[in-house]
């Protein structure tokens, strides 16, 4: 049985959500988003005919899938816990749950510059010198298609790296990359990026919705059947999503965002979708000449330990994934020329911020109807839990009365619409990490206060918005 081919297909696909339409609409029916569905070329479907010769690994191949799509009953199959190794890179480790899964593909996306390829380029070279990996063929194939062999030699040598035994390969055929991958055998394959590849069943340019969808699945069933970590490079958009069809995300197991200041030396690498550990993991890397370098106590540098109390300023024992994390959460409020005064957030979400100042009004009594009141996360950190509501309301408070809170104070704490504070998760945790770092005090829900306390740290526990303006 070999398999023959009928001619190209094409259909209509939402680049968004990767939602197929009979035809062309303005708007995708899937996802709602505008002028998204573009005309793709589909690969040709396969037919066998009877008789006909095999072709080279197909025996092998056809065995694999064999074993994959064979029917098992779930309560037969021993639970096995899945074998992890470390990349060399601690951080990035931690992204990823604690290390390399066999078979898992990873995907990291982030805007051009930031760190994306030297962070795998580093990482590959530890990988390689890793004694976990020595007894491979080969450890790590690097795949560039954006940059020639030269260039990420380069790289590498102003890295400072020694990367030994890396292969490196300069190729954007999926079906070349498959092939050298399948005689090489290594345990980690590094994509960079996935933009740059297509496939020689479709007729489209390298980047678009089909060669992108294809070309992923092939690298994900690749990685299933021969248990290869598969690193993929992916371009954003300027809104800062991964360009390409949302599908993308799904097919894989992991995904990653490279997140950074354009200004700033420090890079965070957050994960938004991890089938292998915690989502909301956080890494924390400076960029430095000598490319990225880990950043193994982030608290020490988001906190700005004034000299003297600023009014304004309220340090927040947040938690992003596992780890405890202090950041420093700074309020300006200043009378407004404007018939609407300004609500600015960054890095938090704007939204929430109204909704906190209304809060404030009804059942703190403090209205802000002529007031631009602007809130910021010192050190590019984006702040999504809900634990920040107190600290900000806090941080307004204390910019418009312009008293300062003391500097050895931490806070978190969600505020309901009734004015309650409410507890929220790993209270403990929080607290021994502001205690570890030197504070005396903390304003927290008194659902949090763990029963012995912690050493070194007095604990104010507070059930509504009153009490804890009272207690500052």
């Amino acid at each position: 049985m070999s398999p023959t081919t009928t001619k190209n297909r094409s259909a209509y696909v939402c680049n968004n959500c990767g939602a197929q339409s009979p035809k062309w609409s303005g708007r995708c029916a899937d996802c709602g988003a505008w002028n998204s569905i573009e005309q793709v070329t589909l690969p040709p479907k396969a037919t066998t005919r009877p008789g006909a010769g095999g072709y080279a690994g197909a025996a092998a191949g056809q065995a694999a899938r064999a074993d994959l799509s064979a029917i098992h009953r779930l309560a037969e199959i021993a639970p096995e816990q899945e074998v992890r190794r470390p990349s060399g890179i601690a951080e990035l480790d931690r992204v990823l749950g604690g290390g390399l899964v066999q078979g898992s593909v990873v995907l990291i996306g982030g805007d051009p510059g930031i760190g994306k390829s030297t962070l795998l380029l580093q990482a590959s070279a530890a990988i390689d010198a890793n004694p976990a990996f020595a007894a491979s063929k080969s450890s790590v194939l690097y795949v560039t298609g954006e940059e020639s062999p030269q260039q990420v030699s380069l790289r590498a040598q102003r890295l400072g790296l020694a990367p030994g035994g890396l292969n490196l390969l300069a190729e954007t055929c999926i079906e070349q990359i498959l092939a050298t991958a399948a005689a090489e055998a290594p345990r980690v394959l590094v994509i960079d990026s996935i933009q740059t590849l297509f496939t020689e069943a479709l007729t489209s340019a390298p980047g678009s919705v089909s060669q992108v969808r294809e070309t992923a699945a092939q690298l994900v069933r690749h990685a299933k059947l021969t248990e290869t970590t598969v690193f993929l490079v992916g371009h954003v958009t300027k809104e800062g999503a991964l360009a390409g069809p949302r599908v993308l995300e799904h097919m894989v197991d992991t995904v990653l965002y490279f997140e950074g200041e354009s200004g700033s030396a420090h890079r965070l690498v957050r994960a938004v979708k991890n089938r292998f550990g915690a989502v909301n993991e956080l890494g924390v890397f400076a960029m430095t000449d000598r490319g990225l370098r880990q950043v193994s106590n982030p608290s020490a540098i988001f906190l700005s330990r004034h000299a003297e109390p600023a009014p304004g300023s309220v340090v927040l024992v947040t938690r992003e994934g596992t780890r405890p994390m202090l950041v420093e959460v700074q309020a300006l409020v200043d009378q407004s020329p404007l018939a609407n005064p300004r609500r600015l957030a960054v890095g938090l979400e704007q939204n929430r911020l109204a909704m906190l100042l209304a809060v404030l009004h009804r059942h703190g009594g403090i209205g802000m109807f002529d007031q631009d009141v602007f809130a910021n996360v010192v050190g590019g950190v984006r702040v999504t839990e809900t634990a920040a509501d107190l600290a900000v309301l806090l941080a307004v408070l204390s910019s418009f009365r312009d008293r300062a809170l003391p500097v050895d104070l931490a806070v978190f704490g969600e505020v309901g619409l009734a004015g309650e504070i409410r507890p929220v998760p790993n209270g403990p945790d929080r607290l021994r990490e502001a205690a570890k770092h030197g504070f005396k005090q903390a304003i927290v829900p008194k659902g949090n206060v763990p029963k012995g306390g912690v050493e070194g740290l007095k604990t104010l526990p507070v059930l509504t918005l009153r009490e804890a303006i009272d207690a500052v």
